[in-house]
């Protein structure tokens, strides 16, 4: 694999993550949750789960997945939301911890809840 995550202080997610020699680049601009028939779920959960999978068919788009992720950046709309992104991210990534930011900002629809941009590596 040509990447591994660098976590020397033991936190739940990876303070780097080491590329070497990647063979290609796929940079998933932040995606929404809106779904194709243009549906935003209600609750953040749900918005959650669908921007995950939005971005999971952009890495198959490129001949990538989850595992090849090395940097993810989660916009969320409010704090409040933060226990549910650790849930949903961690249901959908599992072990893989890609080095990790997480900002909260005004997001460019008031329905969305949350936006999410990575970078893959592989």
């Amino acid at each position: 694999m040509p990447n591994r995550a660098i976590n020397p202080t033991g936190v739940s997610y990876a303070q780097a993550h080491l590329v070497e020699a990647p063979t290609r680049w796929l940079f998933v601009s932040g995606q929404i949750p809106v779904d194709e028939a243009n549906n935003v779920p209600a609750d953040f959960e749900s918005q959650c789960r669908l921007v995950w999978r939005n971005i999971e068919t952009q890495l198959r788009a490129g001949g990538m997945a989850l595992h090849d992720l090395v940097k993810v950046t989660v916009f969320l709309s409010d704090r409040q939301y933060r226990e549910a992104n650790y849930r949903v991210r961690h249901e959908v990534l599992g072990d893989h911890s890609p080095a990790l930011t997480i900002i909260i900002a005004d997001i460019y629809d008031e329905t969305w809840l949350l936006e999410i941009e990575a970078i893959a590596a592989a």
